[in-house]
């Protein structure tokens, strides 16, 4: 008889994530098994009490899910558990903090999927400026579109060494060039805005970052996308259902929350039906979601 699968729910948060369990029983684990808390030294330990447990044969029907809320930790927890793997005793392991890897994915396959039926071409030589970039959303987006041939700047709302130590941090990890801006004013956020091509809006929720006043002023603008689905938006005029939208009074189309959101669950429930193929093991981070989400915007 064919043993259950079992997802292994690894955290360093106080919880566990129950959009992450769901999501996972959807897909077709049978057991979850969470542990919270997890500090990074004892990742490796619980990934080989895993898979010295139940034979070669169990452990294919074994996989590991790194969630928690900072994606350098959770970064470091899939390098960690891939480490402490014993082949032929190996499973797969999957990380996506706070649903931040999977969003960032989602929404930069919708920009490029809109950059390509309005304007040709994909992110390679665009300009792209993070609106809420030190966030966990922003930060992997940024990453996304540098590693894909962007030029990127994180825009600072409040503190610009905060973001600038964020950047470095990036671009030492991810062989990436993201520079830093300020647009702690309307201003300044104009001033950014006039050689952006791509504005991405990944603050917090019910936080207005970007106006149609602001954006009228950005003559190559030519996409915005909002991840904000709480009101008001983050970016006006970018409703939460607009797909590839154009926006009022100016010459961009807008990307709403909910695109994105569809295509984040198909890529979370794609990722997690991967981990249970029995033959082969897969070590998932965000750059693995958004090859993830082209995909899936291509069925």
């Amino acid at each position: 008889m064919e043993k259950v699968s079992i997802l292994h729910l690894i955290t360093a948060a106080k919880n566990a994530s129950p959009f992450d369990v769901n999501m996972a029983f959807d897909a077709g684990f049978d057991k979850i098994m969470p542990y919270t808390h997890v500090e990074m030294h004892e990742v490796a330990g619980l990934v080989q009490d895993a898979i010295f447990s139940r034979g070669p044969s169990g452990v294919k029907r074994e996989s590991i899910f790194i969630g928690g809320r900072d994606i350098d930790v959770a970064m470091d927890m899939l390098s960690e558990a891939k480490k402490a793997m014993v082949p032929p005793f190996e499973v797969s392991v999957f990380a996506d903090p706070s649903g931040a890897f999977t969003t960032a994915a989602g929404m930069m396959a919708k920009v490029e999927k809109h950059l390509a039926k309005n304007f040709g071409g994909d992110l390679s030589g665009r300009r792209v400026s993070v609106f809420g970039a030190t966030g966990p959303v922003g930060g992997c987006a940024a990453v996304i579109a540098a590693k894909y041939g962007a030029t990127v700047q994180m825009v600072s709302h409040r503190n610009i060494a905060d973001a600038q130590a964020k950047a470095d941090a990036y671009n030492a990890r991810y062989g990436v060039n993201i520079i830093v801006v300020d647009g702690a004013s309307d201003a300044a956020k104009i001033e950014v805005l006039k050689n952006t091509e791509i504005a991405l809006c990944t603050a917090a929720a019910g936080v207005q970052v970007l106006s149609l006043g602001q954006m009228a002023q950005a003559k190559h603008l030519k996409v915005v996308a909002d991840v904000n689905a709480v009101p008001p938006a983050g970016a006006e005029g970018v409703d939460v259902f607009a797909d590839g939208t154009a926006i009022a009074g100016i010459n961009a189309f807008g990307i709403g929350a909910l695109a994105i959101g569809n295509v984040k669950y198909k890529t979370q429930h794609n990722l997690l039906k991967l981990m249970l193929d029995a033959e082969h093991k897969h070590y998932l981070d965000f750059l693995s979601a958004f090859e993830m989400a082209r995909k899936s915007l291509l069925a």
